[in-house]
């Protein structure tokens, strides 16, 4: 009994790490997003990284909710609100795999083929994480155990739907290895091309920001995508009620949650923070923004630009 106790403590530990992490960021970050997303002018990226950023933190207030033992809840209400959390990744996870499509469009000088090509990706992707998304809620049952005087929601699954649902995590990790590729081949032909007619500035800075941004994004997803697949390892299926497991577990939640609800938004926030730092610095931004998002940034200056 104190070892389930503790290892659902344990659980409801990293939920709390990882709400608090989105939520801090969110602070950090406060600033940056009235003046480059509220203050400018709407557009899809706009959307994108509000509805990113805001279903992070539904999710960091339902993630409490769920895990915090000391929260009565009745099984009705824990069972939807940990469906509801679960398909929040489903519904972010297109979102995030938008604006790598825009950002490559971008870099790819608004090339229709390659919008057809990463948009027909996209649609056969996010149906099949749909489609095994449902299986997975389906064969998904929960109930919430009082466990002295502690209210624990317990989930479990049936059947042979945890390796079914590892397909997605293996699809996705194809996608971003695909984006990623994509993003390097056309940042080293244009610094090739830069570089022979002797002229770089500000596009060279541009490709540069959104590559280091994009490969600090792949690293952090394909540590997830490792952390997922690895639950699919003898070593675990065989003996899954562990308290080394939990843990395992703990760290893959705050993991995915940084990936998805902070990095995420800040792919876009980065490229609008360095594109306001070039109209404020000097007139070379004009250029920038047929890149960063196709978007004009917006920023009051002494001489009203």
């Amino acid at each position: 009994m104190l070892t389930l106790i503790s290892r659902f403590n344990l659980d409801c530990d990293f939920a709390v790490a990882a709400s608090v992490g989105v939520t801090y960021d969110w602070a950090l970050t406060c600033g940056q997003e009235v003046e480059l997303v509220w203050r400018q002018r709407w557009s899809l990226m706009t959307a994108m990284y509000l509805s990113v950023r805001y279903l992070g933190i539904i999710f960091a207030f339902l993630n409490i909710l769920i895990n915090v033992p000391t929260i009565v809840l009745t099984d009705a209400v824990s069972w939807i609100l940990y469906i509801t959390a679960n398909w929040m990744y489903v519904v972010v996870s297109p979102m995030l795999r938008v604006i790598m499509i825009v950002r490559l469009y971008a870099m790819y000088q608004r090339s229709r083929k390659m919008l057809i090509f990463l948009v027909v990706i996209f649609l056969a992707h996010t149906i099949l994480d749909v489609v095994i998304s449902i299986m997975t809620t389906k064969y998904t049952s929960g109930e919430e155990l009082i466990l002295s005087g502690n209210y624990i929601c317990a989930t479990a699954y049936a059947g042979n739907i945890i390796p079914i649902s590892s397909i997605t995590w293996i699809s996705a990790t194809v996608w971003e290895v695909l984006v990623l590729f994509l993003a390097v081949w056309i940042s080293v032909k244009h610094f090739r091309e830069l570089r022979q007619h002797s002229t770089g500035g500000v596009i060279e800075d541009c490709f540069t920001v959104l590559l280091k941004s994009h490969v600090f994004y792949f690293v952090s997803f394909v540590v997830v995508s490792c952390f997922n697949l690895m639950v699919l390892s003898p070593a675990i299926t065989v003996n899954p009620d562990t308290l080394g497991l939990d843990f395992y577990y703990g760290i893959l939640q705050v993991m995915m949650v940084v990936q998805m609800f902070v990095l995420g938004p800040r792919l876009i926030l980065g490229v609008r923070e360095f594109t306001a730092k070039l109209v404020t610095d000097s007139d070379a931004a004009t250029p920038m923004t047929s890149i960063a998002f196709q978007e004009r940034v917006h920023i009051s200056t002494g001489n009203g630009v």
